[in-house]
């Protein structure tokens, strides 16, 4: 149950985290990995570690399990943050460039703020700042293919797919492990 509740409070904590940072361009990519470490990997550790707890595993097990959740949430979360940009619409169920609609500056966003020329900066901090992007979609999706910010986010997600996987190596070989394994790879490599 302990376990339960802190995932539920951190959760709680993130939405109130992210409600923050929403308009917000000074936001850092370390507050940007706080926040999605709080909405969604929190309750990905939470339900691998009560998987551990659950099927009665030693504490090195229970303590990989978590770290394996953790980092597959946050790979989760970082191709979701991509897909806002990438996905088409109808697969994945919502609106491209949902999120700049919303002021929320994920990372493939401030990344291209951060690396992209001054213009493309400019229009990106002032689309964060006034949540009115989506006149700019176009423009801003070049912004941030020039600066690589798609491919810098995705190499963030295949490094924390790898130590997920990283993670899982105290763990016998079995099936069991080989679907972890399988669930972090898939992680990164969906579409939608």
């Amino acid at each position: 149950m302990q376990i339960l509740s802190d995932a539920t409070n951190r959760i709680a904590q993130g939405e109130v985290m992210q409600l923050m940072n929403v308009n917000d361009p000074n936001t850092t990519e370390a507050s940007y990995f706080d926040v999605i470490y709080s909405k969604t990997a929190r309750l990905f550790e939470a339900a691998t570690q009560l998987a551990a707890v659950l099927t009665k595993q030693d504490d090195a097990v229970e303590i990989a399990m978590q770290n394996y959740g953790k980092h597959l949430g946050t790979a989760f979360q970082l191709v979701d943050d991509i897909l806002d940009y990438t996905a088409d619409a109808d697969e994945m169920g919502k609106n491209v460039g949902d999120d700049l609609a919303e002021g929320k500056p994920t990372l493939p966003l401030l990344h291209a703020m951060w690396n992209g020329d001054q213009a493309a900066s400019l229009l990106i901090k002032s689309a964060i700042k006034e949540g009115n992007g989506l006149a700019h979609l176009d423009t801003i999706l070049t912004a941030m293919h020039q600066s690589g910010s798609i491919e810098y986010t995705q190499q963030k997600a295949l490094d924390e797919a790898q130590k997920a996987i990283a993670a899982l190596s105290i763990i016998p070989e079995s099936q069991y492990k080989d679907a972890l394994i399988g669930l972090a790879h898939l992680s990164v490599d969906r579409v939608a």
